[in-house]
Order: structure tokens, then sequence, then C-alpha cells
């Protein structure tokens, strides 16, 4: 024997209906406060507070990123170039 049982209500209705608490209110007051701290934080993901914060630390970090990006644009000048055999010159 199968038994099929339909509901036809709201996730609200169905929370009250099992005796669960409304968490809306806290949800909502949860959701506006992780809204202000993104927003004061957003400025730390700007590149130019990421470059602050990654370059801050001591001269080795300028120095570090200055060689990796050296080396970096070395790379890719490196695979741009076509092989084009080039004649002797005397």
């Amino acid at each position: 024997m199968k038994v099929t049982v339909n509901i036809d209500c709201t996730p609200q209705e169905a929370r009250q209906f099992f005796g669960l608490p409304d968490v809306q209110p806290l949800q909502a007051a949860f959701l506006t406060e992780i809204e202000k701290r993104m927003m004061a934080e957003l400025e730390r993901f700007s590149p130019q507070g990421l470059m602050r914060t990654w370059l801050s630390g001591t001269p080795q970090n300028v120095e570090l990123f200055q060689k990796m990006f050296g080396d970096l644009f070395q790379q890719g000048q490196a695979q741009e170039k076509p092989n084009v055999r080039r004649a002797k010159t005397t």
C-alpha cells in the first residue's frame, strides 16, 4: 500500500506547524551586520589596498614583487618570440 500526501504551504507555515522558531528577525539582523562589515572591509580589497598590504611589511617585500613581476614579464616575452633562425653575420 502506498500513500502520498501533498501539502501546499509556505516555509513559514511549515515552521509554525512543526513548532520551529521564527528566525527571520535574527537572519535580517545577521545579514545587516555582515553587509556593514563587508562595506567597511571593501577598501582593503581594492587594488591599491591590496598592494599597500602586500608591500607594507619590509623592504624585502618590494624587492620580492619586483623580481616576481620581472620574471613573469621575461617569461611572457620569451613565449611571444617566434622561432626564427638568424643568419650569422661576420
